[in-house]
């Protein structure tokens, strides 16, 4: 059995190589290897590499939570919109229900018309209602001072249509629209809601 021979430094030599082979025997560390382990590659900086690609993984899912986050508050928001509008529809509906003249129905009915002509969407047109009724609930969604109760309401965003007479189409039929446009946004989201009364 051949034992290795050792230099005075402590590392292990090998004879008959050159100070080339006795180099690789030496791990970039200072720290030395025996010539059954092979040569050793420099792995300087990996640990610092593996770092900065743990930190790009973690920006990226942090981005997607705060993207999710922003994406969810959207659809809350939104979701109470539409529940603030087919309120106030409600309300209006329910006050011409209770306030219609029933002796002349048609003729009292007509009159909470309101905005009524046919006009692009959420940019009505027409003669506004002179019944109390009505003017206080676009009062309260358009107030004089102070903004809307919906945001980018509109008193051109509110509308009545009144269809009487008998018949599927008609029978009465009050349709009642709220508009709005949702913050950093353009485009107007609407709620109808559609009633009879007799």
């Amino acid at each position: 059995m051949q034992n290795t021979p050792w230099n005075n430094a402590g590392t292990p030599a090998v004879v008959g190589k050159g100070s080339a082979c006795n180099a690789a025997l030496t791990a970039c560390d200072g720290f030395p290897r025996l010539p059954s382990q092979g040569p050793l590659r420099c792995s300087r900086g990996l640990m610092l590499l593996e770092a900065l690609v743990a930190i790009l993984i973690f920006s990226l899912g942090i981005l997607g939570m705060v993207s999710l986050g922003a994406a969810s508050m959207s659809t809350q928001s939104d979701a109470k919109y539409r529940t603030d509008a087919s309120s106030l529809a409600d309300e209006v509906a329910a006050a011409i229900a209770v306030n219609v003249d029933r002796s002349n129905l048609e003729t009292s009915l007509a009159t909470f018309a309101h905005q009524a002509d046919a006009a692009p969407q959420c940019n009505f047109t027409g003669a506004a209602s002179a019944q109390a009724a009505v003017t206080q609930w676009v009062q309260k969604i358009v107030p004089t001072s102070g903004g809307p109760l919906l945001p980018g309401a509109s008193a051109a965003g509110l509308q009545i249509a009144v269809t009487t007479g008998v018949g599927v189409a008609a029978f009465n039929r009050v349709a009642v629209t709220v508009c709005w446009v949702p913050p950093r946004e353009t485009v107007a989201r609407r709620h109808t809601l559609v009633s009879y009364v007799n």
